[in-house]
C-alpha cells in the first residue's frame, strides 16, 4: 500500500470437495510498520483423519479421509439442533426483534460497503490494475 503496509488475503469457496476445508477458508494478514493484524479463519484447529473415508456431509457420496471439523460456517449440527456461530448471530437478531436488545451486527450501509470492498478486490485481481472506490456498474464487466 502506498504507505508501505502489505496486505495478503487467500479465501476460497470452490475448492475440491475431498479438500477438508472446501466449504469455507479464509486467511488474512495485514503487516503494518507498527503492528500486525492475522485472521486464521480455515477451522484447521482440530483435525480429524481416518484410514476410511468420512461422507463429507453436504456432498454425501464424497468420502474424505482428513476433514477440519467445525469448518461449516453456520456451525454444526448436534442432536438436531444448530450450534456454533450461526446460532448466536439467530439468537442475537431474535433478542433484537422482540426485545430491542442491541446487538453487534454491521448495519445495512456498512455492509453494503464492505460488498464493494470485496468486488473492488475481484475487480482489480480480474484487470491486474487498482479501482477506484466507489465501484459503479461499468466495474461489474470483466
Amino acid at each position: 500500500m502506498s504507505d508501505g503496509a502489505l496486505y495478503h488475503l487467500t479465501i476460497s469457496w470452490a475448492l475440491p470437495v475431498v479438500w477438508p476445508g472446501s466449504v469455507y477458508s479464509l486467511e488474512i494478514g495485514i503487516v503494518g510498520t507498527e503492528g500486525v493484524l492475522t485472521i486464521d479463519d480455515t477451522h484447521r484447529d482440530v483435525v480429524m483423519a481416518t484410514t476410511i473415508g468420512q461422507s463429507a456431509g453436504y456432498t454425501p457420496d464424497t468420502k474424505r479421509h482428513v476433514d477440519f471439523l467445525g469448518s461449516y460456517p453456520p456451525g454444526d449440527i448436534a442432536y438436531g439442533e444448530l450450534w456454533g456461530p450461526m446460532r448466536e448471530e439467530t439468537n442475537s437478531w431474535l433478542s433484537r426483534v422482540a426485545l430491542g436488545l442491541p446487538t453487534p451486527h454491521a448495519t445495512a450501509a456498512e455492509a453494503h460497503n464492505r460488498l464493494m470492498l470485496t468486488k473492488a478486490l475481484d475487480v482489480s485481481a480480474r484487470r491486474n490494475r487498482p479501482i477506484l472506490l466507489p465501484i459503479g456498474p461499468e466495474d461489474e464487466e470483466v
